[in-house]
């Protein structure tokens, strides 16, 4: 299936502003605005479901009231909560790597906002919010998401901590874990849409899979194999590590794991960084299983931004009720029970797509 054409995000804004008649060097200025209206999207998402959303939805599972002093439904501890942070002094650990130090925070946050260069986010007001659609997207889009254990390590062993190298061993220990059933369930995906670019995967499922009562359901993914979806969305939770998967912070076991030694805009960026993880595992999920910014009435981009919501309020509800598992117990569950059961998924798959076809 060929994916319809869309003109991407810079190539838009080089026409817009001018700047295609400058060639290479037009397109890659508009590039770059490009990648700072997309990042600052997510950064936005990001600030309002870490200080507040975070707060008001455990508040309401455990029945408790949360923020609501601060401006209008408490929206401004956002504010406040960015200036006390950041107003923070920078505490260095004696003996800390101090190259590694400084970088892990900002690879943990920055390898986020890079994933989303290849989501198609949908578009609004004529504008296609999608920067790169390279042929190996989905590929892309895994690998860029996978530096952030580089940077848990990174925090772990540099902070000179023993609960902090106990947090980074974990992180990279659970992502390996999980990683490969998370791959492994998409690539059945893949042999559905016969593609690993973003677009193409998205336009495999605005087909119609079955009309009930005069209403069509489209050719999700999430219907077509429900599953593989599911296990997809369990492998994320640890992927982003939220409960039952947050060893690698647990702080009734390590303190915070490989942010115990971070202060001021270090812990900044590793707050930040997960949050933003959140949403990209809830595009790629999108993307993957629930017709990407595909949906009836509202704008492609205002749907998925609803389904990345989603997915972030289904991490906060696991946050909430479900308890954390010991780490040799997620080893297992990781190892024993997704790795067999998304290979199980691939192989019967393969044997159904091979049948379609034939």
């Amino acid at each position: 299936m060929t994916a319809p054409l869309q003109t991407l995000m810079p190539e838009q804004l080089a026409e817009w502003l001018g700047l295609d008649a400058y060639g290479g060097a037009g397109l890659f200025v508009a590039a770059l605005i490009a990648s700072a209206l997309v990042a600052s999207l997510m950064l936005t998402n990001a600030a309002l479901a870490g200080p507040w959303a975070k707060r008001k939805i455990t508040a309401a599972f455990t029945d408790r009231i949360a923020v609501n002093r601060h401006g209008p439904f408490g929206l401004l501890i956002i504010i406040a909560d960015a200036v006390r942070l950041m107003s923070k002094e920078l505490i260095i650990p004696e003996g800390a790597d101090r190259p590694a130090y400084d970088i892990g925070p900002m690879v943990v946050a920055f390898s986020a906002l890079l994933g989303f260069a290849v989501i198609p986010m949908g578009s609004i007001a004529g504008i296609n919010f999608q920067i790169a659609d390279p042929e190996i997207g989905l590929v892309f889009a895994f690998a860029i998401a996978s530096i952030a254990s580089l940077g848990l390590v990174m925090c772990g062993y540099a902070s000179n901590n023993k609960y902090s190298m106990l947090g980074g061993l974990r992180a990279v220990a659970q992502n390996i874990a999980y990683e490969i059933p998370l791959i492994v369930t998409a690539a059945s995906v893949v042999l559905f849409s016969e593609s690993l670019q973003m677009t193409e995967i998205v336009a495999a499922q605005t087909e119609t899979l079955v009309t009930i009562a005069g209403i069509s359901i489209p050719s999700w993914y999430a219907f077509v194999n429900p599953f593989a979806f599911v296990l997809f969305l369990t492998a994320n939770l640890a992927e982003v590590g939220r409960n039952p998967f947050d060893t690698p912070e647990a702080p009734t076991e390590i303190v915070a794991g490989y942010q115990t030694e971070y202060s001021s805009i270090y812990f900044v960026l590793i707050y930040l960084g997960e949050f933003l993880h959140i949403f990209l595992g809830g595009a790629i999920l999108a993307t993957v299983f629930l017709g990407g910014p595909a949906g009836p009435v509202l704008p492609g981009l205002v749907w998925m931004i609803i389904k990345m919501w989603a997915v972030f309020l289904f991490t906060q509800w696991a946050r909430s009720a479900i308890p954390r598992v010991r780490i040799d117990q997620l080893i297992e569950i990781g190892w024993k029970g997704l790795l067999v059961l998304s290979f199980a998924n691939l192989v019967l798959t393969a044997v159904i797509v091979g049948v379609l076809i034939a």
